[in-house]
């Protein structure tokens, strides 16, 4: 991805460097990330990974390394573009205006609006404040034990994230958030998935807008990071029989069609996942 006249986004806040826990083994990546998988499953699959001594808590600051530095860079250039995509895809197709979100990088644990993010927390999106919180460390994850690297790959987990964002500014994630609060389990984990599924779809959008920057390969990045982060194929690398019922985010081939969908119109209404009957 062609991102050296791209501006950093202002809406980065840095807490890395800052204390929290000092990483334990497992290939100097943090116990966030040896977990992190779990975000997306709700399945337990530290199996999957070596075993390390556990993480030490640290009230010390220390100076972020020249990868992290390289990463946090990557990631504030990379959320200006979804800035400029979304402030003109906004008033464009859905006739009005967009906020952009605050996007948090922090190292093993943190605070959000939505409760403390540790262990299993992964990238995530907290309505409550409008933040979306990411552990760099994280696409190490992706490239070394998920075979999903690459900077387009990290660049689609960014976008995906914002996509929530842009559920939330739409007030979707709201009614979401009502409607699973009155349905058992196996409903509101079904849901959830049309909710996942819609934010791959946004983030193609995204991918769309933003041809000009890409380069050969890149798209090839993003469907194989989807291909592996689908429900079905974590849970087999887990060890499990996939189990439809506990998905909360699409099978692989669920996601990689609806970023698809998106990235070949660019339109945000090929991106109903409520309405479409089969997903």
């Amino acid at each position: 991805m062609r991102l050296r006249g791209v501006n950093r986004s202002r809406n980065v806040i840095d807490r890395r460097g800052r204390g929290g826990r000092a990483a334990g083994g497992i290939g100097g990546v943090g116990l966030l990330v040896v977990l992190a998988i779990g975000y997306f499953t709700g399945v337990d699959v530290t199996g999957l990974l070596d075993q390390a001594p556990p993480s030490q808590q640290s009230s010390e600051s220390r100076e972020l390394t020249q990868a992290e530095q390289q990463a946090g860079d990557f990631v504030a250039r990379v959320l200006t573009t979804t800035e400029t995509v979304w402030t003109e895809v906004f008033p464009d197709q859905l006739g009005r205006s967009y906020g952009a979100p605050q996007l948090v990088l922090f190292s093993e644990v943190t605070q959000s609006g939505c409760g403390g993010a540790s262990g299993s927390s992964g990238p995530f999106y907290c309505p409550a404040d409008q933040r979306a919180y990411l552990d760099t460390a994280f696409f190490g994850f992706m490239s070394q034990r998920l075979g999903a690297g690459g900077d387009f790959a990290a660049a689609y987990v960014i976008a995906h994230e914002v996509a929530h964002h842009v559920q939330n500014e739409l007030g979707i994630l709201g009614q979401v958030h009502q409607l699973r609060a009155t349905m058992n389990e196996r409903e509101a984990n079904a849901l959830q998935v049309r909710v996942e599924l819609q934010a791959d779809c946004l983030s193609g959008v995204w991918a769309y807008h933003v041809s000009d920057l890409l380069e050969t390969g890149d798209l090839e990045e993003a469907l194989n990071a989807a291909e592996r982060i689908g429900d079905d194929y974590l849970q087999a690398r887990a060890g499990r029989q996939a189990n439809p019922h506990t998905f909360t985010h699409g099978t692989s081939a669920q996601r990689m069609r609806w970023f698809q969908n998106g990235r070949a119109s660019g339109a945000v209404a090929d991106c109903d996942t409520f309405s479409a009957a089969q997903l």
